[in-house]
């Protein structure tokens, strides 16, 4: 007899910048969701859906624990929460050369109930592989019920045994998705993060968490697909920073972007941006939900 089909939910919870969303799309084998240096870049929860002979996991790439400031980080805890609340296997993500207490710290507040599978991250900026194997040890110690293992997200080194490990504590269930689905989410939330995304590599210092991207419209014709996007930012100096000297920043905004986009789509582009400003538009329940960020 072939073994039976296995599905579930398995959700990933860390720290800013662990490389959760660089390890959902190693495991996924694409870019499905976007990634950045700088922290707090995931602001929603986005499923990942992996459909195999014999298993369908819904991957979860969460936003990474924080204290909120803002009524915007308090909306990206409660996809955290929920991601709790339905998980059938949770994989923490801890940089491995970040402090045990930072890691301590941030699965206290969890308060997991389902089997876990700890990931010490980036192991190759790590070269002597005794301290990778002392580091281990100190963990296993500390969480001797989860199974630990080292990987690097970024190199995809030893990506490959997270399947088996999960496929363990998987229950037996029938696909939740149909074959072919990769996500939850629409085209336009894709394209849309695909334009944040390069508003956090080409900008710095405050303007990529002052912003926000909504896709004003999405005309699909027989050459191209015609896209209007609307970036909000929070003060008239960010605009400012935003169209850069004679606009040349926002041309190579539109220039990278409309690049990705493409590549996502597998068509032309036509990308047209436009600056708003909205006053703490982080801490206003209107603007907030306006923006998707339900």
């Amino acid at each position: 007899m072939s073994e039976a089909f296995k599905s579930g939910f398995v959700n990933i919870f860390g720290a800013p910048n662990a490389w959760k969303s660089t390890l959902l799309n190693a495991l996924l084998g694409e870019q499905l969701v976007i990634t950045s240096a700088k922290v707090q870049t995931t602001r929603h929860r986005i499923l990942g859906i992996l459909t195999e002979p014999g298993y369908q996991i819904i991957f979860s790439d969460t936003p990474g624990i924080i204290e909120p400031k803002y009524k915007l980080h308090e909306k990206m805890m409660r996809h955290v929460k929920s991601a709790l609340e339905d998980a059938d296997v949770a994989i923490l993500m801890h940089d491995i050369t970040q402090p045990i207490e930072e890691f301590e710290a941030v699965i206290s507040l969890l308060r997991l109930k389902v089997p876990a599978l700890l990931l010490l991250n980036k192991t190759d900026l790590i070269k002597d592989k005794k301290e990778i194997d002392r580091i281990v040890a100190v963990y296993k110690e500390k969480f001797p019920k989860w199974e630990i293992m080292t990987i690097s997200a970024q190199k995809k080194a030893n990506v490959n045994k997270i399947i088996p490990a999960l496929l363990r504590h998987l229950p037996e269930a029938p696909p939740f998705y149909p074959e072919d689905s990769i996500s939850d989410r629409p085209v336009r939330f894709f394209v849309s993060e695909l334009i944040r995304e390069q508003i956090y590599n080409l900008y710095h210092e405050e303007i990529p968490y002052h912003s926000a991207v909504i896709i004003q419209s999405f005309e699909e014709k027989a050459t191209l697909n015609v896209i209007k996007a609307e970036i909000i930012v929070s003060r008239e100096t960010q605009k400012i920073i935003l169209l850069g000297k004679g606009g040349s920043m926002i041309k190579q905004l539109g220039i990278n972007a409309r690049k990705k986009i493409e590549e996502f789509l597998q068509a032309k582009v036509h990308l047209e941006l436009f600056i708003k400003v909205r006053p703490k538009w982080r801490d206003n329940e209107n603007h907030l939900r306006e923006y998707g960020y339900n």
